[in-house]
């Protein structure tokens, strides 16, 4: 990918930028490989690569500078803002409402927040889009309601200028911290979500609900994983770690009963709505904690689809999982590491096979999916 940010060493975050893009897949699955070896699949499937540049959905810009020249995107090794609104990551129309954004802060006068003096108040720009439609999210992040009263009174003229931009809204976030947004989020438009189509299924993009950042690719691996679920025909199945509910709305149809499980409430509420949507009766989605579900049902399904985050299942869950014993385990994992480690604690389970999605090309990361099983015990 020709990238003039990396060439000119203003933005590493793509690190495997000046490799060619089949150089690249081919390390990555030679490092799986070797990370992976001591629990190597009896078939490891063909990568799903990814399309090298315009493949993002998600933008999240650190909005620098100061009121008469603010700047949307990263601070440089020289400590002086670097705007990527020309990220080649980014769809041109991304790019093009980005580059607008910026502009459009200045003439609002939203003076950017500056985390070594504690003032200012526009902190961060998130801005989503679907790929289906080309429609948008767009979300500033401010340290107070100092300066809403400049993003309503400039609002209008965003939205006849971008009428892509269907959901607006003000999140809070007082305090500086590790995490990006604050608790409260105030509305501006009375539309309060995206819809996402990926395959036949309507997946429903909150503020604050996870999701896939790859559209191309994620399509690939829910329709991937309805196929793993499809061939091995379980009558019944959970989805743990569910968030909006892909894995589980793409498997329903080939299952007699789903039940989806998910922390976050925001996220269960989208997967409920996307599943009335497409009339599905034979799917439950519930806001719990997935150790916690786990440790409470007394019925066993024959299926249990994984999805957890970057630390992996964790000694609970992992445990439960062996108690439950369901026959099938299918592993959807952000993190190689991780999932090293949890498929060795997943005794007596075979790892049958292995497939690994390029979800953010011209990274070191891989997006892997791992179907494991009880071994047959003939009699």
């Amino acid at each position: 990918m020709q990238c003039s940010h990396f060439e000119q060493q203003r933005c590493q975050s793509c690190s495997l930028s000046g490799m060619p893009y089949p150089q690249q897949i081919q390390q990555k699955d030679e490092k799986l490989k070797q990370l992976l070896s001591t629990v190597m699949p009896q078939q490891w499937l063909l990568v799903v690569t990814s399309e090298e540049t315009g493949c993002r959905n998600k933008a999240k810009m650190v909005v620098l500078g100061a009121a008469h020249q603010p700047v949307l995107g990263i601070e440089g090794a020289d400590n002086q803002p670097v705007s990527l609104c020309d990220c080649p990551l980014y769809p041109e129309d991304t790019q093009a409402l980005l580059a607008y954004l910026q502009t459009w802060i200045r003439v609002a006068g939203i003076p950017p927040y500056n985390k070594a003096k504690k003032k200012g108040e526009l902190k961060y720009i998130l801005l989503t889009r679907t790929e289906c439609k080309g429609e948008y999210m767009l979300r500033f992040v401010m340290q107070s309601r100092n300066a809403l009263s400049r993003i309503e009174a400039n609002l209008e003229r965003l939205l006849i200028d971008w009428p892509q931009i269907k959901v607006v809204s003000v999140n809070l976030q007082p305090v500086h911290m590790a995490r990006l947004e604050g608790e409260e989020e105030i509305f501006l438009t009375d539309a309060q979500h995206l819809v996402e189509q990926f395959n036949d299924v309507p997946l429903v993009i909150r503020p604050k609900s996870f999701f896939q950042t790859n559209p191309k690719v994620a399509e690939q691996l829910y329709a991937t994983a309805r196929q793993w679920v499809r061939e091995l025909a379980p009558r019944s199945m959970w989805d743990l770690f569910c968030g909006v509910g892909g894995f589980a709305l793409h498997c329903a149809s080939d299952v007699e009963r789903v039940v989806g499980i998910e922390i976050e409430p925001e996220a269960i509420a989208s997967a409920k709505f996307s599943a009335s949507q497409i009339g599905i009766n034979n799917l439950e989605f519930d806001a719990l904690d997935s150790a916690q579900f786990s440790q409470l049902q007394g019925s066993v399904p024959e299926l249990v689809l994984v999805n957890p985050p970057r630390r992996g299942l964790g000694q609970a869950l992992t445990e439960q999982l062996i108690s439950l014993a369901p026959n099938y385990i299918i592993y959807s994992s952000c993190n190689p590491e991780t999932l090293k480690q949890d498929l060795l604690n997943l005794q007596p389970y075979e790892v049958k096979q292995l497939q690994w999605f390029d979800m953010f090309p011209h990274t070191e990361h891989a997006e892997v999916m791992v179907l494991l099983s009880l071994p047959v015990t003939v009699a």
